[in-house]
């Protein structure tokens, strides 16, 4: 009688072993790509912050100007051709410090110093010497202000902040209504 040796069925080829790393790295480094995205994602959020605070000032200043009259209705309006009164530049604008009429994106913000964020410096306590202006560059505020069809004294206001943070692009868009009474 021969006899035949069995070859053992344990353990891995090293075909095997290769496939599963390679599949495994694959794996690995999607979810790291998958949480760079996430992280990159979260640290915007100052950034929507102050894109709602900067469509918000615009909102604000413009309901202001109107109801304590330092603005007419008719003022309430994009300045350009054919509407030399209106008060508020047409397409998107440097979020600038606002000049001492107090209304943001007005065409009297022109050489107005950029607007920017106090931070704490290096000793970490706000309103110190050392304090950093961080300016928002990467913010732009478009105010659109049409006439309500078939309502004459009613007009829409559009307010779009677009902001970059990371390598995502973002836009906060806030709309209201003011009335001429």
């Amino acid at each position: 009688m021969r006899q035949t040796k069995r070859h053992s069925t344990k353990g891995f080829s090293l075909i095997e072993t290769m496939i599963a790393l390679v599949v495994l790295a694959v794996g690995v480094l999607g979810l790291a790509a998958m949480l760079g995205d996430a992280l990159a994602y979260m640290s915007g959020s100052q950034d929507d912050f102050i894109a709602q605070q900067a469509a918000e000032q615009a909102a604000e200043s413009i309901l202001t100007a109107k109801y304590s009259n330092n603005a007419t209705f008719g003022q309430i309006s994009n300045f350009g051709v054919g509407n030399p009164t209106g008060l508020f530049l047409t397409g998107a604008q440097p979020l600038l410090q606002p000049s001492p009429s107090g209304l943001v994106g007005s065409t009297d913000d022109v050489g107005q110093p950029p607007a920017y964020i106090l931070q704490p410096g290096p000793d970490q306590i706000l309103g110190t010497a050392d304090d950093v202006q961080q300016p928002l560059n990467n913010f732009t505020r478009t105010i659109t202000i049409t006439n309500v069809a078939g309502e004459p004294n009613l007009r829409q206001v559009n307010i779009v902040v677009n902001y970059t943070t990371g390598r995502f692009t973002r836009n906060y868009t806030l709309n209201t209504l003011v009335s001429a009474f």
